[in-house]
């Protein structure tokens, strides 16, 4: 059972496959195991809960299962998960024994299967910001690199299974020792791969001379997900983000001089401390004038050992309700407008499998990350094939 991001989709595949090679046989979510491994998130309060209710659920359907707990959460809660009944064991991701890694100096190599179309591929990591807002250099530890030997193997893995499409993950992917580029230079010339997307990058380690050689390949697609945070540069400040308004302004105007119209998808945190309505109001002027295809909204969440825990200024919870609410609305208003930019054109489309919940349709994606349905043919599962939209 994984919660939480990309990065934890990969790793808990891996964990799967270790299993496997042990003679254990992996079953759905939903049916009844001997063992589980809850692969946790920590990103805000509502993750944690999420993650308890979900190790309280299986332990009422499993009784006498045992039950293992992984990842963020169970690096800076041990205890607190410990006193859940049902759990058996709680592994962080930096302790000796851990499931993921050794030591916070080690990493954990990992990649996703069992998908007919689309890998996460992990590249890099820990980070060394330390944002006042985030806990998550606490749970995973300083920036470290999977080497680029050990990521090749992997792609020509994940092409030998018939998989189309790797999405790079990590928790800041652009400070990979010795630099990004050089790493997507070499995935681009792993035969059987056709597409790659980068799931996360900040915008000051997104260089011009990568936007310049992505614009030249053939395999990475016109979609850039770059975490903005917030659209006023006193928030940004406080926030100790590594940019400003202006530059990240300066990046999406030049991904689009280069190669065109763009799918940007970026996070924003409502309800920093000490937000003010001048300042939520530049940031929806700001995102408005950048036009951005989809918002990823969090709103904010106080992480216990962050600078941001201690400031002054924790505003309500009903107003931070009503600044994801008016998020939520510039956000649906945005999608549809890039979206809509599209339609008679003919775009390639990845086609992933049945829509949920309505087995007569299935869904795939553009590669510039348009979502598109159609009537369910099982032949074009996996499949890349041109569609008018």
């Amino acid at each position: 059972m994984t919660l939480g991001c990309k990065l934890n989709f990969a790793e808990s595949s891996a964990i799967a496959q270790q299993f496997v090679k042990a003679g254990f046989r992996e079953v759905s979510a939903n049916e009844s195991a001997d063992i589980f491994v809850v692969n946790t998130c920590t990103v805000t309060e509502h993750s944690e809960k999420k993650c308890r209710n979900i190790i309280r659920k299986i332990h009422r359907r499993n009784p006498s299962a045992v039950i293992y707990v992984t990842g963020c959460y169970a690096e800076l809660k041990r205890e607190e998960i410990e006193k859940i009944e049902g759990v058996s064991a709680v592994f962080g991701q930096k302790e000796k024994g851990s499931i993921l890694s050794k030591s916070v100096e080690s990493i954990f190599p990992a990649c996703s299967y069992g998908e007919r179309t689309r890998s996460f591929l992990k590249v890099q990591d820990g980070c060394n910001y330390f944002c006042t807002y985030c806990a998550i250099p606490y749970a995973r530890g300083r920036s470290r690199s999977v080497p680029m030997d050990v990521l090749l193997s992997q792609a020509r893995k994940i092409a030998s299974k018939g998989v189309k499409e790797i999405v790079l993950t990590g928790v800041n992917i652009g400070d990979y020792e010795g630099g990004l580029l050089p790493v997507l230079k070499e995935l681009d010339k792993v035969e059987g791969i056709e597409r790659y997307r980068i799931s996360s990058i900040e915008p000051n380690l997104l260089t011009d001379e990568m936007i310049d050689w992505i614009s030249t390949s053939k395999k990475f697609q016109p979609h850039f997900h770059i975490p903005l945070q917030s659209g006023s540069d006193t928030v940004l400040k406080r926030m100790r983000r590594r940019y400003d308004t202006a530059l990240f302004r300066s990046k999406i105007e030049y991904i689009r001089k280069k190669m065109g119209d763009v799918f940007f998808g970026i996070d924003v945190i409502a309800g920093f401390p000490g937000e003010t309505e001048e300042e939520f109001n530049e940031e929806l002027h700001f995102i408005r004038s950048i036009k951005p295809a989809f918002l990823h909204i969090f709103p904010y969440s106080k992480r216990e050992g962050t600078v941001a825990y201690k400031m002054e200024g924790h505003l309500p919870e009903s107003v931070k309700t009503q600044r994801v609410k008016a998020l939520e609305e510039l956000s649906d208003e945005l999608h549809a407008e890039y979206c809509n930019r599209f339609k008679g054109s003919v775009q390639k489309v990845l086609f992933e499998g049945k829509v949920t919940g309505n087995g007569s349709l299935m869904g795939g994606y553009t590669g510039n990350y348009i979502r598109v349905e159609r009537p369910y043919n099982e032949l074009s599962i996996g499949k890349i094939e041109e569609v008018v939209l």
